[in-house]
């Protein structure tokens, strides 16, 4: 990803100033977005699953607050004159959290398991020639041809990212869900405790040895500055505000526009943005099944969204939303609104006519227990029923919709929200790769959009990227892999007794530190 080649957008209340180390202590309590049903943050690309994985796992390089990337686990890297060796050095230090040493077979295992899932990480291993340990701490990559993107592809931000496990856990096949929660990052996942739907709770890694840079995003010294970490699954926002309120929750995540002006009115509550990016949220369709493997259908869901009304739906205040007419986030270097149209449900209409449509469900998979895929999927579900389409919205929270996703048949469409360096330029693309079965859920299939994004990956100009980004910004528009809605930017609740909360891509836990 080239997230690092542009500014992360400006984070309300800054990262508060780095500390010596300090004893960890006390109980972090936090009210997450969803509910982690699943350990394993490489089968699912679910932001849970990620959000738990920089809990427990450490990545080779990380993107600092101004999504420049640096190194993390690695010490150090040598590229040879022609670009086509890769050497990369282990630092010092690092133990698993069974106390095993972190070595190179670990990393090459670790790379492969994940490159295997992730868009820019099957790109990374078709160039490779060979990745192999040289040593304990040597990690080597030779490529087939130079490629200028393997520092972006090692320290992608987002999902699926690549996280280092020990070789025994990445050698598992990489469509099976790992058991073994063992990492090395900066907290381990007391399994014993974790009730899905209910609790997640992490323990100080006691064996973490943190760089010693200051803390920077995803990068630099992380440190565990409390013993204990809950996630404690809420589905009602009611319930979570009335804890965060009267001091049972530290952190609430992504809270409803509508309870913010409730919770500023305690002196023991602040908000601010949860992320540097915000998340564009997406009307993602079932191109393996009726009615959207038509792409008559897709098309007339392009005509029948009109931006302002779903972003209106949740909130009014528009530091909270953007209306975005492009498959990339407004503050990518790769926007454009070319081929876009304006909402228009005669058309739409029209297009359900022609394709055919015999009157079957579409199934939403309509998620409840976070604001924005609520409020999305209801107005979604009163749209499709005004251009002639019968819905059939499954109510369920958001961690049966990612267990339900994953199945080719019985859906028809899910919203979501992806993060802003999943959605920012055609490579790492969440929601353009439309490479059929390797595709995000959706399945797009579609061999020009992969042709240009391959041709993006080779580009070394910049006004020719530019050019190729435009050119799938058309053809996406031809083919619909999905049809964009907006772009939010996520607030988060917290109590005034919290200092160390860093601006991050995503919420991170780590050098957080809670008074008595």
């Amino acid at each position: 990803m080239r997230c690092r080649r542009f500014l992360a957008l400006a984070f309300a209340g800054a990262a508060f100033a780095w500390a010596l180390p300090a004893s960890a202590q006390g109980t972090l309590k936090i009210r997450p977005f969803g509910d982690l049903k699943a350990a394993d943050p490489i089968v699912n690309s679910d932001y849970m699953a990620r959000n738990h994985g920089y809990m427990i796992y450490d990545t080779l390089f990380a993107a600092d607050e101004g999504m420049k990337l640096r190194p993390q686990m690695a010490e150090s890297h040598q590229v040879s004159a022609d670009g086509l060796i890769w050497t990369f050095r282990l630092r010092d230090g690092l133990l698993f959290h069974d106390g095993q040493k972190v070595t190179a077979t670990d990393v090459v295992a670790s790379i492969r398991r994940w490159g295997q899932r992730d868009g820019l990480g099957q790109l990374l291993m078709a160039k490779t020639a060979t990745l192999e340990a040289v040593d304990e701490k040597t990690i080597r990559l030779v490529l087939k041809e130079k490629w200028g993107l393997v520092l972006d592809a090692l320290g992608k931000p987002s999902s699926i990212v690549p996280f280092i496990m020990p070789e025994r856990v990445a050698k598992l096949p990489a469509n099976e869900n790992l058991t073994d929660v063992t990492g090395s990052g900066p907290f381990r996942m007391v399994k014993d405790e974790w009730s899905p739907g209910a609790k997640v709770v992490y323990a100080k890694n006691e064996r973490y040895v943190p760089r010693s840079e200051a803390p920077s995003g995803l990068a630099g010294g992380k440190q565990a500055k409390v013993d204990r970490v809950e996630w404690l699954y809420m589905p009602d926002a009611q319930t979570g505000a009335n804890a965060l309120m009267t001091g049972e929750l530290d952190i609430f995540e992504e809270l409803p526009p509508d309870l913010i002006p409730v919770v500023t009115r305690r002196p023991n509550v602040k908000v601010a943005p949860q992320d540097t990016f915000g998340i564009q949220m997406v009307f993602r369709m079932n191109h393996e099944a009726p009615p959207f493997n038509n792409p008559k259908v897709r098309q007339a869901i392009r005509y029948m969204v009109d931006q302002q009304t779903f972003t209106s739906a949740l909130v009014s205040d528009p530091q909270f939303y953007k209306v975005c007419p492009s498959y990339y986030m407004c503050s990518s270097p790769y926007f454009t609104d070319t081929g876009s149209v304006k909402q228009d449900l005669a058309k739409a209409k029209q297009l359900i006519a022609e394709s055919g449509y015999d009157g079957s469900p579409v199934i939403v998979l309509h998620a409840t227990d976070g604001a924005p895929t609520h409020v999305f999927s209801t107005v979604a579900g009163s749209l499709m029923k005004e251009i002639g389409l019968k819905v059939d919205a499954q109510m369920m929270d958001w961690g049966t919709l990612t267990a339900r996703r994953t199945a080719k048949a019985n859906w028809s469409l899910f919203i979501s929200g992806p993060a802003g360096p999943d959605m920012s330029d055609p490579l790492g693309h969440l929601g353009l790769r439309s490479n059929c079965d390797k595709a995000w859920f959706g399945w797009p299939c579609d061999a020009e959009i992969e042709r240009l994004r391959d041709a993006f990956a080779n580009a070394t100009d910049a006004g020719e990227q530019k050019k190729l980004a435009e050119q799938v910004q058309v053809r996406a528009n031809e083919v619909v892999p999905y049809v964009p809605l907006g772009q939010l930017y996520l607030i988060r609740g917290y109590s005034t007794k919290l200092s160390g909360i860093l601006a991050a891509p995503l919420p991170v836990y780590w050098n957080i530190a809670k008074a008595n």
